[in-house]
């Protein structure tokens, strides 16, 4: 088993978040259906505004990941869960996983491109499902 440690995120942390984010939005969004610099402007304000609430993961003393768990009108919410990318493939993203499922009794749902494949197949192995889709480009999943 991997020697996971989780800490709280802090204000260095926004722009390596922000970043993760742009790189997602920049491989696997539609860019005609949205307004680039809206939605990137939502979600840099989305990032500081609750980074104290998000989880910094951490391997070895360096910092592998993040993801923030929130609850969300009696549903528990998993925005930008990520594994840095020399990370992936070492059952880190598993274990982040994990721990949110076994903090709730409540369904969990997140939001995922519809072309990150690796992330659904994660997804979909912890008993998410595809209840929404969005404009083509993403998906709603949840956990019952």
């Amino acid at each position: 088993m991997i020697n996971i440690k989780y800490k709280s995120a802090d204000k260095t942390d926004i722009e390596p978040v922000f970043k993760l984010n742009k790189a997602l939005i920049d491989e696997y969004e539609n860019m005609e259906t949205i307004d680039y610099q809206k939605v990137l402007s939502w979600v840099r304000n989305k990032i500081e505004t609750h980074i104290q609430e998000y989880i910094c993961v951490v391997l070895n003393e360096k910092k592998v990941g993040y993801y923030y768990f929130h609850d969300a009108d009696g549903k528990m919410g998993i925005d930008d869960f990520y594994v840095f990318p020399q990370y992936r493939n070492m059952g880190i993203g598993t274990e982040m996983l994990k721990r949110c499922i076994s903090e709730t009794k409540l369904p969990i749902f997140l939001y995922v491109f519809a072309n990150n494949k690796r992330a659904i197949a994660l997804y979909q192995k912890f008993g998410f499902q595809v209840t929404e889709i969005i404009k083509s480009s993403r998906y709603i999943m949840q956990r019952i």
